[in-house]
Parts: C-alpha cells; structure tokens; sequence
C-alpha cells in the first residue's frame, strides 16, 4: 500500500476520488474538525473524526499547506468517541460534537480559546479561569427555526428500486441540509429545544398535509408555508411565528387555528408575516399578532424580558445568564461607575448591569434592538440606562464622551467579525480603566486584543459554553489599563 501522501502526490489520482488511508487524528481545529497530519507534513482537517481516531479520509479539497475531507471509514474508533444520541446526528449536521463526551468538548474549548490568545493574540493573560460548562446539553434553545419544502433530503430507508417516493410525499419540515440551500431535512426529533417544540412542529406538518397546502420550493420561490419559529422561555410562554408566502386569509386562518386548537394551554401567542421575498429574513416584514399578546417574556436573573418575533436575545436562557455573571463580576462594579454597552443588541447586558453601577449608555446598530431595550427598560423599572441606535464606530466620538461622560468600565460584546479598528483606535484613545470584552469568536477576539495590548493588560479571561454538541463557544476577557 502506498503511503498516504502518495494518494495525493500521484498525477493520475488527480481527477479521481482521493482516499487518505488510516490518517491518525490527533486534535481538533477551528469549526471542530479533527485534526491529522501526513508523514510529509501536510496536516488534514477531518469532518466528522475526534482526537484519537484512527480514520480513512475522503478528500474533498486539497491545496498546497492543508487537505480537508470527511471520514469514509473508521479504522480504529478513538476511546472517547461516544455514540450520537440524535436520530438525525449523520446528515443534520447542526450538533457536529455528538460522538465526542461532554468533558472532552470543553476541553477542546477551552484549549480552542488557549490557542487563539497564543497564535493571534500573544499577549500574556494573567489568569485563565476554566471554561463553565452547560448543566442543561439538550434542550437548551429559547429559539428555533425550521423551514418548509417541497423537496426534502431523502432519507437512504425511503429509496426503492424503483426511486424516490412520490410527490405527494415529499413535503418537509426542519432545518437545511448543510451545503444544500434547496434541500429541508425532515426533522422528527430535535434535541435542542424542550417540550412541546417537536410536537408542535409535527403537527405543523401534519396540519399542513391534511389541509392540502404546498410547502415552499425553494428553487421556484412557489408555495404558501415557508417558515415556522418557535421562541420557548424558562417561564412558560411559546411565541410561534408563521412566515407564508402569499397572503391567503382563509387558508391562513384555516392553518393558524388547527394548530391552536392542538396546542390550546402550550401556545400562548401566534404571529404570522407575508414573506415574498426571495430571502428567508422576516427582519423587514410587518408582523401580524393573530393570537395573544405577540411577543413572549423571558427571565434572566431578577429581570424581565420582552421577546418579539424580530429580538434578538441570548438563544440559551439558562447559560446567559451564566455568561452575563461573569461579565458583570470581571467588571467589577461597586455602584459609582459609568459604563458603556458597545453592541447592546435588545440592551440585555446593560440592563442586567445597571443596578450595579451609576449610569449605563447601550450603542446599537440595528433600530429595532434598541426599540427592545427602550422597552425593556421600562418593563423594568430602569432609570439609569441610555440607548443609542448607530454603529459603534460612528457614535462613539468626542462630542459622545463630552455629552454622556468618560467610562470607568466598557462592555463590549461585538459581532463574529469582532470590533471595527476604528472602534479599537478610539477605545485606546478613551483609556477607560477597564474593559470587559465578551466574544462568540476567540480568533476575531484575540486579533482585537492585540491591538488594545498597547495600552492594556488582559488580567484575566473565562470562556462559556452557550451550545452543548457544536464548536461555538463564548469567552470573557478583563483588561486593564497600563499605568
């Protein structure tokens, strides 16, 4: 046998399909890929291997430095490869960590946000507390969105000799199959969002075929159910959102009511929109309350959250909260501080800070987050935080600092693609003695702290796992300002 470099070394593989034999996966890498390298040097990322396995590779792109591929046989099983407990685990692709053991995901973590702060950030971190893990790893989602199609992902099972089934059957209900804009897996378990959310889902479907309704085609852009999400609080409450595509009053009435009348206690509001648009987003869509009061409340903490179809908050209630404790102990506040909340979002985490300091001003880019946290406020009884709807890099500004004060403390909880620079270079110019930096991404994360190294130590850091099963993770960084 050849070794395994040579497979793709030799010319006459070039156009063929390209197999790595017994690859030895020794590490996990960014997006939770498992990690090997060749006996030449040339390090392959792994789909669907953990560290320890011993793995054939089907290569699905090759360049000079690195191959990616997915795993086409299992050699030698790794010990700590665990058996997926989601009927859907092999072609969903939404828990990709299923068939590692918990621990061993907040390891890989934990060591994830490691690597980042030595590889991008190099700068010293005072102290690395450990990643706090989830109690809850299933049926952890406040928030979940399934779609409607007409051509659903076949399962191997339902292929006969002689094809698919037919038309009439082909109509489903759940999430994309990755790589795949055209094509719904049908869902009939989920793990991720507790009871009733699969079986409002199944009725859906189920309601949908007895009335005779089309799914969406989603390459045609022809149909009537698009999307349905489901938003289910720690209180109680479940807000379902039905996006249709052509605004059918009495089929739409027809639908809307068979689903209440399964679920009469469960559902306690339903909205629906008219989506048109070639693009799943509702964001610019007129919502329309048909049942209850049109949003949902959340609690985090001693605070209470208002949830419409278009909010944007924290998919784990629970781990939030967490997440939001750790924040507010890194900022250390005593009750005289002022605070800035740079990418407040709905206002979540100036909000659960304000009872800890004098005054917190939020600065969000999207109106209708900041419409939220203004009422939020209210909700709560708030008097000492301040919202502006803007970019960050474009509000904050001299005039800014003279109108609402310098910070002793800044928040800041950025998109994936982390902080603008012209964001950072004014955060060094504000010299606020401490920064909480809050990521969903340890790469943009310790590029940006980098950059802030020149005026600030980093003390300390503690990631959060927000999404049990995937690699996402969360991480909290203090800094403090040199001299």
């Amino acid at each position: 046998m050849l070794p395994p470099e040579a497979y793709l070394r030799a010319p006459i593989m070039a156009k063929k399909k390209i197999v790595l034999p017994a690859v030895h996966i020794h590490g996990i890498a960014d997006r939770g890929k498992g990690v090997g390298r060749l006996p030449d040097g040339l390090v392959v990322f792994v789909d669907g291997a953990v560290p320890g396995d011993v793995v054939d590779v089907f290569v699905q792109k090759k360049k000079k430095e690195f191959a990616e591929g997915v795993v086409e046989r299992i050699v030698t099983p790794s010990p700590r490869r665990v058996e997926p407990f989601c009927e859907h685990f092999k072609i969903c692709g939404g828990c990709k960590w299923q068939y590692l053991a918990y621990e061993d995901q907040l390891m890989h973590k934990q060591q994830t946000v490691e690597d980042a702060m030595r590889r991008i950030a190099k700068v010293e971190i005072g102290e690395f507390l450990p990643i706090l893990g989830a109690p809850e790893t299933t049926f952890y989602r406040n928030k979940l969105e399934f779609g409607f199609s007409n051509r659903r992902w076949l399962f191997a099972e339902e292929m006969t000799a002689e094809g698919a089934p037919p038309d009439e059957d082909l109509g489903g209900l759940g999430f994309h199959k990755a790589g795949y804009f055209d094509k719904i897996i049908d869902i009939r378990k989920c793990w991720l969002q507790a009871d009733p959310s699969n079986a409002v889902r199944n009725a859906a479907r189920e309601i949908a075929r007895e009335q005779g309704l089309e799914f969406y085609d989603l390459r045609r852009h022809t149909g009537f159910l698009r999307n349905l999400m489901l938003r289910l609080t720690t209180t109680g409450e479940l807000m379902v959102l039905v996006s249709f595509a052509q605004d059918r009053p009495e089929a739409i009435k027809a639908f809307l009511d068979a689903l209440i009348a399964r679920f009469p206690t469960e559902i306690t509001t339903v909205v629906y929109c008219i989506n048109t648009k070639l693009n799943d987003s509702v964001f610019d869509q007129e919502m329309i309350t048909y049942m209850g009061k049109g949003h949902a409340e959340e609690q985090l903490g001693e605070l209470r959250f208002k949830i419409g179809p278009k909010s944007f908050f924290q998919t784990n209630s629970r781990q939030g909260k967490v997440l939001y404790d750790v924040a507010a102990e890194f900022a250390g506040l005593t009750g005289s501080e002022n605070v800035y909340d740079l990418y407040t979002g709905t206002g979540s985490i100036a909000l659960y800070l304000a009872h800890l300091c004098r005054q917190v001003v939020g600065i969000e880019e999207i109106p209708e987050a900041i419409a939220d946290a203004e009422e939020n406020r209210t909700l709560n009884g708030i008097d000492n935080a301040i919202f502006y709807a803007g970019d960050v890099k474009n509000v904050l500004s001299p005039e800014f600092i003279q109108r609402h004060g310098r910070p002793d403390v800044v928040v800041t909880d950025p998109p994936r693609a982390g902080m603008h620079e012209k964001a950072l270079r004014f955060l060094l110019d504000l010299a606020a003695p401490r920064i909480v930096y809050v990521s969903c991404n340890p790469a943009t994360q310790a590029r940006d702290l980098a950059l802030l190294a020149e005026k600030y130590r980093v003390l300390k850091m503690r990631p959060v796992d927000m999404f049990p099963h995937t690699h996402h993770i969360e991480n909290v960084a203090l800094l403090e300002l040199i001299g």
